[in-house]
């Protein structure tokens, strides 16, 4: 059982909790917050840091999906000072009405879940979304000296529009969030090829080229030495496991949204709402037959 926060490598550690992982970097003389987690999630985290006796320079949003930026607000507030970095079409994103209504509803359902679970969020849902009005924009590739440890950001296409993952080469580790899909805590995953499923193996095979000793994700990680290649191994099996199921299915498109809901919907995944994750299956189809 994960305890947080929990010291990775010197100068890395996991904040958050299973359900939400947020990784907080120390260098000389900067520190940054990688991921910014569900808000209800928000103020553990502001308590593992003040265990810490750190405070954040910098905050990266990974990517505008609910629970992955419904924290900003609250560790904003909590650290005015700190610099939010996002990609630059992170913040087109989140402008959307359609994903601003969904993004709020989400919110609202993950606060409620995780207190059924026995989590007591410190705070009610968020009320308007985050904004990423006039934070600092990263592109690929760009870096970040914190002194000693480098961010190296890089855009990875497939799940989410404004995808970033961040590479920090001194120690051998790979943020990747989401771009490995979803794992559960049996070791088992979902693949989350939302914005395109040939991008989404390519980020597997960049992200894998770097030879990460620690692959951090957005839930129920970390992978470490040995189960990284593992890991990568998973998610490419996973996405062309469903590719071939939905070329195979000779039945509606919809028939097929429903059975893979069904047997996703499980365990961990529950921590969205069965309306998010049935639009989950439909897009994934959706991409599938976009890449034949």
């Amino acid at each position: 059982m994960t305890t947080y926060p929990t010291a990775l490598t010197a100068g890395l550690h996991l904040l958050g909790n299973d359900d939400s992982n947020l990784h907080f970097i120390r260098g000389q003389r900067a520190t940054a917050l990688v991921e910014v987690g569900i808000s209800g999630v928000v103020d553990a985290v502001i308590e593992q840091l003040h265990g810490l006796g750190a405070a954040p320079d910098y905050l990266v949003v990974t990517h505008p999906h609910a629970d992955h930026v419904t924290g900003l607000a609250g560790l904003q507030q909590r650290f005015p000072a700190a610099t939010v970095v996002a990609a630059p079409a992170a913040a087109g994103f989140l402008a959307h009405p359609r994903a601003v209504e969904a993004l709020l509803a989400d919110d609202r359902f993950m606060t409620t879940r995780l207190a059924e679970w026995g989590w007591q969020p410190g705070r009610p849902p968020v009320s308007r979304p985050p904004s990423l009005a006039g934070v600092r924009t990263v592109v690929d590739g760009e870096t970040i000296d914190l002194g000693g440890r480098t961010l190296v950001f890089l855009e990875t296409g497939g799940h989410s529009p404004g995808n970033l993952a961040v590479h920090v080469p001194e120690l051998e580790t790979v943020l990747a969030s989401d771009s490995l899909g979803f794992r559960y805590r049996d070791g088992s995953c979902t693949p989350l090829f939302f914005t395109g499923l040939e991008p989404f193996l390519a980020t597997l095979d960049r992200l894998e080229s770097l030879a990460p000793a620690i692959l951090g994700i957005g839930h129920h990680g970390p992978f470490t030495g040995g189960a990284v290649p593992g890991a990568f191994a998973a998610a490419r099996r996973a996405t062309r496991e469903l590719q071939g199921r939905v070329l195979a299915h000779r039945g509606s498109d919809a028939e097929l949204a429903e059975a893979l809901f069904r047997e996703t919907y499980r365990e961990e995944l529950t921590l969205y709402s069965q309306r998010n994750i049935r639009g989950c299956m439909g897009l994934l189809i959706r991409r599938v037959r976009e890449a034949c």
